[in-house]
């Protein structure tokens, strides 16, 4: 059940990237509670029903919407807001929870291996949050999250909300989930929070580009921490972060090498290889799949010339 809100802030409310002159559409005290409803990344481009096809004709203006901005009474450059994170509630669609996954040309880690659209619709049971589809047999745990979050920047005018930012922003952190409490740098007066991109889940890297897109209501408490002085967002979890992942344990694939980048790359395409050859998947369905529930770790960093990093899927997908 949702916590009591003190105001709501409508799914019309939102907004497309940052400018700290954009009016606010809440003011409120810290230690409010309020309720976002909060579009998904494509601000309801794709749904239950679309196809590949409307991939190709996405249009990127409307891409990652935020709600907000929230004004914070006597927030002030040099403040930090603390944010509790209390309940994610899917918005279903036909009846059920819905999301999608999508090969972007041009975005994602390995953009020159997967060149053509790709697509998956995703449908999955509100009520138990139970592991979604895909395919005929994978089956990826659930863990909502807000993919972007954050405050406005101090430099005048428009700002992109793709890249994340030292206020936050497109910070794609699936730990950013219900019980966690994450701390904002805040630049302007008033903070002017806003919060969108919700997922149903990701895993750690989001390699292909996009998670699990999902819309979501959003309730939050906002607290204000006085000359926090903080430089980049920092937060604290509740308990363990990957129980929904962890019972089967997990194929690891790596990348070795000098460039940090490069040996992503190469530990994300040994895993789809690696489905590939397993579960006879087509490599770009093993692409979006691994994007929602694998994640990516820097094993190494110290040993120059060569860096490891590790790449991990959960076997609970397919067992």
């Amino acid at each position: 059940m949702c916590k009591n809100h003190d105001y709501t802030i409508h799914g019309a409310q939102h907004h497309f990237g940052w400018d700290n002159s954009i009016a606010p559409v809440q003011r409120a005290e810290p230690g409010s509670t309020i309720l976002f409803h909060c579009k998904d990344s494509a601000a309801g481009q794709l749904g239950p029903k679309s196809t590949v096809a409307d991939v190709a004709t996405l249009d990127f203006s409307r891409i990652n919407p935020v709600s907000g901005p929230v004004y914070v009474e006597g927030a002030e450059p040099g403040d930090a807001l603390k944010i509790t994170l209390d309940s994610f509630v899917p918005q279903a669609r036909d009846g059920a929870g819905f999301g999608w996954t999508a090969n972007i040309p041009g975005f994602g880690l390995l953009t020159d291996q997967f060149t053509d659209p790709a697509l998956h619709i995703w449908k999955y049971d509100t009520s138990t949050m139970a592991p979604a589809m895909f395919g005929k047999e994978g089956r990826v745990p659930l863990k909502p999250f807000a993919g972007t979050i954050g405050n406005a920047l101090a430099e005048p005018g428009m700002h992109s909300i793709v890249p994340p930012r030292r206020v936050g922003g497109n910070l794609d952190i699936r730990d950013l989930s219900a019980g966690t409490t994450l701390y904002l740098p805040v630049e302007v007066a008033g903070a002017l929070f806003s919060v969108g991109d919700t997922h149903a889940a990701q895993g750690d890297g989001e390699v292909c580009g996009t998670a699990i897109e999902s819309p979501m209501d959003v309730v939050l408490t906002i607290d204000l921490v006085k000359d926090a002085r903080l430089k980049f967002p920092r937060f604290t979890t509740p308990g363990p972060v990957t129980t929904h992942l962890d019972a089967k344990g997990y194929e690891v694939t790596t990348g070795i090498g000098p460039d940090l980048m490069g040996a992503c790359r190469d530990a994300v395409a040994g895993m789809v290889d690696f489905l590939c050859a397993t579960r006879q998947m087509a490599a770009v369905d093993a692409y979006m799949l691994v994007s929602t529930c694998g994640d990516l770790r820097i094993s190494e960093i110290v040993d120059q010339p060569n860096w490891v990093v590790s790449f991990y899927f959960p076997r609970c997908v397919f067992e």
